[in-house]
């Protein structure tokens, strides 16, 4: 297989230095948590990365997100901490924010997560903040190159590579070279827009505002949420004696630029949940509208689009920044494969097969998700009764509706006469020896699992680690580095198995 791999060249400062024409495999325009795991993966599979950031090096405390659910904490668990020991990146995460078993989203549905096939029977809450305080320690301490207060404002692109223009501190203009670019630059990505790609969809929810307030009573439960007749809210709490609440009156389409006081916050507030748990001192406040949005393709070329820079949705069920995780988780091993020269360009093409669903589908699922919280037509209702009980007694329905919220029900595309388990998610399942899959692919390889000792030869350990079931399975998986099966069989000849580990790694060094 034949790859593609830049030029480092070389690896630059925070500042820009005229006009160089410097060049990089990879360039992600964008450092919130898609952009930054994404950066930190590379790095840590030696590949030179630049992150561009337009706003100024600082952790910002205006967080939208608030979760993060079972199949990112898999995710970030295959990471190794930057800090030293066994620890993962989820364990640096667990032991800031705070978990929570159950999800409640309209009315008397409950989700309980205590039942979830994961390690992570749970969601985990804390504020984005957090999670890029982790992600950026890792990104950085591997070797990824920042420049912040620098601006995409131009992009072009050939057989050979990318070249974007730059704007950075004082005004000053920078051309870069790179072999690909990643776009993780939120809803109005300016690399997006470079490409020329349209964002199709419309505003379903407008004026929502939002605050971060000090409350006098503690709420009864970590996350609060609820909806009644034409009011909506949530309350989440930052860790830091501050909530954050979200609140929408149907009744009040004003522009985001109307003004806002804490009055009004408190009126909804009251209406959704029936009590405003005395809230004071806000900190900030502001009104946003909430879009259903997906570019058509998350590919063009030598470019990639990840997280809100090819989908937004409701912030309904919690999944946004999710979504971004696992679109970088998804992208970036692959990104590494190709410009380490073990993988042919077209495995990129995957990125757009395997993720465009898993968007169009959270749009679909948070969507419902709202306008089921907010109905109010009697037939509406009606319809949200019954989904209600039906979900309450159908536990195969119960399960499915949990396998969207929290990422684990969903799998990828397999070749026509695959196995069946090929495209699913793997889970973390104990290995001879006592360690756990998710420990083994934290070296960010394949790990093939087979019934027998099998020696993978010189030349692939750098892409590939072997393991053995705990139990008596005759199964042979081969695991991708993002935790889904890239092949399978229920017995393998030694040819066999080597045309597969050929096929998915590449050939001996």
């Amino acid at each position: 297989m034949s790859g593609t791999t830049g030029n480092n060249g070389t690896n630059g400062t925070n500042g820009i230095t005229g006009s160089e024409d410097t060049r990089r495999p990879v360039v992600v325009v964008g450092s919130g948590p898609t952009g930054l795991l994404l950066a930190g993966d590379l790095a840590t599979a030696g590949i030179a990365v630049t992150v561009l950031e337009k706003r100024p090096q600082k952790i910002s405390n205006l967080s939208r997100a608030f979760v993060l659910h079972a199949r990112t904490l898999e995710q970030l668990d295959a990471r190794p901490s930057s800090a030293p020991g066994p620890r993962s990146l989820a364990d640096d995460l667990e032991a800031v924010g705070r978990p929570l078993d159950r999800i409640g989203l309209f009315g008397r549905l409950t989700i309980d997560l205590s039942t979830l096939p994961s390690r992570f029977r749970h969601l985990l809450v804390l504020p984005q903040y957090e999670v890029e305080k982790v992600l950026r320690r890792r990104a950085a301490e591997a070797g990824a190159e920042f420049r912040y207060e620098t601006e995409l404002t131009g992009l072009s692109q050939d057989a050979d590579g990318v070249t974007i223009e730059a704007r950075g501190p004082k005004g000053r203009t920078e051309s870069l070279r790179a072999a690909y670019v990643v776009g993780a630059d939120g809803m109005r990505s300016a690399v997006r827009q470079a490409i020329g790609l349209p964002f199709p969809g419309r505003s379903v929810i407008r004026s929502v505002v939002l605050a971060d307030v000090r409350l006098a009573e503690k709420p009864p439960t970590l996350l609060t949420a609820n909806a009644v007749g034409d009011a909506f809210a949530f309350l989440a709490p930052f860790g830091d004696g501050y909530y954050r609440v979200i609140g929408w009156h149907r009744g009040r389409d004003v522009p985001d630029s109307a003004p806002l006081d804490l009055s009004e916050v408190k009126e909804i507030v009251r209406l959704a949940l029936g009590r405003d748990y005395g809230m004071y001192d806000a900190r900030w406040m502001s009104r946003f509208h909430s879009d259903e949005r997906q570019a058509p393709a998350y590919r063009v070329g030598r470019v990639f689009l990840a997280g809100d820079a090819a989908h937004v949705h409701t912030p309904a069920g919690g999944q946004g920044m999710n979504t971004g995780l696992q679109d970088a988780a998804n992208l970036s091993w692959k990104l590494a494969a190709v410009v380490g020269g073990h993988a042919d360009p077209g495995l990129l093409d995957t990125y757009q097969a395997e993720r465009h669903p898993v968007g169009r589908a959270v749009l679909r699922s948070s969507g419902g998700i709202v306008r089921l919280a907010m109905a109010k037509r009697p037939w509406t209702l009606a319809a949200r009764a019954a989904l209600t009980s039906f979900l309450d007694a159908v536990g195969p329905a119960r399960r499915k509706v949990a396998g969207q919220v929290t990422g684990l029900g969903y799998r990828y595309p397999a070749p026509r006469g695959a196995h069946r388990l090929t495209g699913a998610r793997i889970p973390d399942v104990t290995l001879a020896g006592g360690g756990r899959l998710y420990e083994a692919l934290r070296g960010g390889r394949f790990v093939l699992i087979t019934p027998e000792p099998y020696e993978a030869g010189a030349g692939r350990a750098d892409r590939l680690a072997v393991a053995r079931w705990a139990g008596d399975r005759r199964t042979a998986v081969l695991v991708r580095p993002d935790g889904y099966a890239a092949w399978v069989a229920d017995s393998a000849a030694p040819a066999e198995l080597e045309a597969a580990l050929a096929r998915h790694l590449g050939p001996t060094a």
